[in-house]
């Protein structure tokens, strides 16, 4: 029934999608709040505690739910999975910056572009150059699809053929959010994360994002240019190979940023934006810089063409036709359940 589950979130999150700072992201972010203000004393051991507490309880609670649903009727099970996927996947939570940038660009506002750039990511763009401006938006835009979709799925499928319900999701959603969070808090004026939870948050980030990370870069190259894919994948590995100082989770958004070049053929990687976070700023807690990544390291391995407006076609057209190949084998894995 995963299959089932996906398709009727998306469409759900495609016809209705939640607003910014709903109720369930507030909730979230109070959980979030609360767990480093009450648990966290600046020791490793405190921050696994407070990751287990604030990351796990909710999974668990997903999971519990599921089964007591699953005792009473296998349709409301069903309909909570959908409810779960609608609330921690979608692509409406972050493509409206995306479509508003590319119709700017298009209209040649590139003023308008960039300070919907800077709203969208909280930093400085303000003397970004038409191709920079198109490399962010690629590169924010697919992080963030990995992120809100690729991932979730990723992880909803693993956990839900194993009878987990929709647990995956919500463990995938909610490590991501505080790794972010806590991150956030570190940039911001008041009482932050200890440096502890945050090195915590960040190692449990980057090792759940792992596995999802290579599935959405492989993805990406069986329905983009598979060799030229592969190829950057490969050089972006051999420069940062398993043990190299880069944190995991730079490593993982770096290899999908690679085989996104290679898979459109548009350069990526270079200089991040420096940061324009106040204490005022709400949402999202975007981080403006892709932190820890080598911009060196990631232009090395994608020697393609210069970033270009049609290119943010071409990374739609990439990023559906990888839900498409998802859907194909949920399908399939739902109709291979059925028939066996």
């Amino acid at each position: 029934m995963s299959f089932f589950a996906v398709l009727f979130a998306l469409i759900l999150e495609q016809a209705r999608p939640l607003a910014p700072g709903n109720w369930i992201h507030a909730g979230f972010l109070g959980w979030a709040r609360w767990g480093h203000r009450s648990l966290d004393a600046g020791k490793p051991h405190h921050g696994w505690i407070t990751w287990v507490v604030v990351v796990m309880l909710p999974a668990l609670l997903t999971l519990l739910v599921h089964w007591l649903l699953w005792q009473v009727n296998a349709l409301l099970a069903f309909a909570w999975s959908v409810v779960v996927l609608y609330l921690t996947l979608g692509f409406r939570q972050f493509s409206h910056y995306f479509t508003d940038i590319r119709n700017a660009l298009d209209d040649g506002n590139e003023d308008i572009a960039r300070e919907l750039l800077a709203q969208w990511q909280q930093v400085n763009a303000s003397e970004l150059p038409r191709s920079e401006i198109v490399r962010h938006v690629i590169e924010h835009s697919v992080l963030a699809s990995h992120r809100h979709v690729f991932g979730v799925l990723g992880w909803f499928s693993v956990l839900a053929a194993l009878g987990f319900g929709p647990a995956g999701a919500v463990l995938y959603r909610m490590s991501e959010f505080v790794a972010r969070y806590w991150g956030y808090q570190n940039k911001t004026a008041g009482e932050g994360a200890s440096p502890a939870l945050q090195h915590v948050a960040n190692r449990a980030w980057g090792g759940i994002d792992f596995l999802p990370s290579r599935i959405t870069s492989l993805g990406f190259a069986v329905v983009g240019s598979f060799e030229d894919a592969v190829d950057a994948w490969r050089n972006y590995s051999q420069r940062f190979p398993a043990g190299a100082a880069l944190a995991t989770a730079s490593r993982n958004d770096g290899l999908i940023l690679a085989a996104t070049s290679g898979a459109v053929n548009v350069r990526l990687g270079g200089h991040a934006l420096s940061s324009a976070l106040v204490p005022a700023v709400p949402q999202e807690f975007e981080a403006g810089e892709l932190a820890g990544i080598d911009p060196a390291a990631v232009t090395a391995s994608t020697a393609c063409r210069e970033p270009e407006v049609a290119h943010l076609r071409s990374v739609v057209g990439l990023v559906w036709r990888s839900v498409v190949l998802w859907m194909v084998l949920l399908a399939l894995l739902t109709l291979a359940r059925l028939l066996g």
